[in-house]
């Protein structure tokens, strides 16, 4: 018999580099699921790791091992003193993510760092990780895995707007789930604000002294990615060859920049709401601190924007992977076909015992 309360840990590292959430949680299931969030913290990188996690698509094989190896006693010891420093005992299974390296699904490739099997050992905890690899055996996409969180923990929302290293969307069309990529977010952003020295546009404060540059944003509109039909998804590979030498190619400041790319997100994240007004879209992740993309967004939208509470605008993401750890436990699927692309709906994620 299936158990109906889990205490687990959650934990993801997004592209954009922000650093590592962790969230403990519980998680019940009283013919609908429900959760608390009991704890969570977001554990920011070093200057070397974020050197060395910004580079990873351009590691040979045998470096990506090495740093395999590394990232994995990194997050061990980053998982090891947040149980420590919150007293958490009894833990079903520590849920992790681990951080994308590479993300190449049409050639059948991805690769997360962080998900060798030593981590159980070296937790001393059961672990479910790795959730993306069998979705890409599959023939699908390995992303988004959000939304089946989506769909059983936040079904009260017409679209579930994450704001990410990119944006991604999830909703019901015609009584299935489906979810893709948008367009990337902070990792464009960040990146071009780094060049000012500062980690992050603060409310996008720096954008919205810029000016739209016309030629630049029709240019990042004709991307083809935006008119391929879903399921599709993104990776930093794509950002770095598609989108960084394009906004290159123009001579603009850095304001110019922000404030084109923030306009050009706008548009694609409100074209995909539709024509009907008055839909509720629950927006997450560090993107929904961006008060001026979330005012650009709202100007394209007639729909009713929500932003949640501090914990859920922050780990939503840390929060969904405990559940798709939880529902692996449970033999129960945590892949959706109609979101990924892959040949059927199936149970995703390794477990390791200590």
């Amino acid at each position: 018999m299936l158990e109906d309360k889990y205490h687990v840990i959650g934990i993801m590292s997004g592209t954009s580099l922000d650093g590592i959430d962790l969230v403990e949680v519980n998680f019940q299931f009283n013919g609908v699921w429900s959760f608390e969030i009991l704890n969570a913290e977001t554990v920011s990188y070093t200057p070397l790791w974020k050197t060395q996690l910004s580079a990873l698509v351009s590691y040979s094989e045998e470096k990506l091992k090495n740093i395999d190896t590394e990232y994995t006693a990194y997050l061990a010891d980053v998982i090891k003193t947040f149980i420590k420093k919150n007293n958490i005992n009894n833990i079903d299974a520590v849920c992790s993510h681990g951080h994308t390296a590479l993300h190449q699904p049409a050639d059948k490739l991805t690769l997360q760092i962080g998900n060798l099997p030593e981590i159980s050992k070296w937790l001393h905890e059961k672990v479910v990780c790795d959730f993306r690899v069998q979705d890409v055996q599959l023939g699908g996409q390995g992303a988004p895995l959000v939304p089946i969180g989506d769909q059983l923990l936040f079904s009260e929302y017409d679209f579930c707007l994450n704001l990410g290293g990119f944006a991604n969307i999830s909703m019901e069309i015609k009584g299935a789930r489906v979810a893709y990529d948008i367009c990337p977010v902070n990792l464009v952003l960040n990146h071009y604000v780094n060049r000012l020295g500062f980690d992050y546009d603060d409310d996008g404060e720096i954008a919205s002294t810029g000016e739209v540059h016309s030629l630049l944003l029709e240019a990042l509109n004709k991307l083809p990615f935006y008119k391929e039909p879903f399921p599709k998804s993104l990776g930093l590979e794509w950002v770095k060859h598609q989108v960084f030498p394009l906004i290159d190619s123009y001579d603009l400041s850095i304001e110019d920049v922000l404030k084109t790319a923030v306009e050009h997100m706008a548009i694609q994240i409100a074209s995909q709401f539709g024509l009907k007004a008055k839909r509720s879209v629950l927006v997450t992740g560090g993107g929904a601190y961006n008060s001026f993309l979330m005012r650009r967004i709202q100007h394209h939208s007639a729909n009713k924007i929500i932003i949640p509470s501090k914990r859920v605008v922050e780990f939503k993401e840390a929060l969904i992977f405990g559940f798709l750890g939880v529902l692996r436990l449970r033999n129960e699927v945590n892949c959706l076909q109609s979101v990924t692309g892959a040949l059927k709906n199936h149970s995703s994620g390794k477990i390791f015992l200590p």
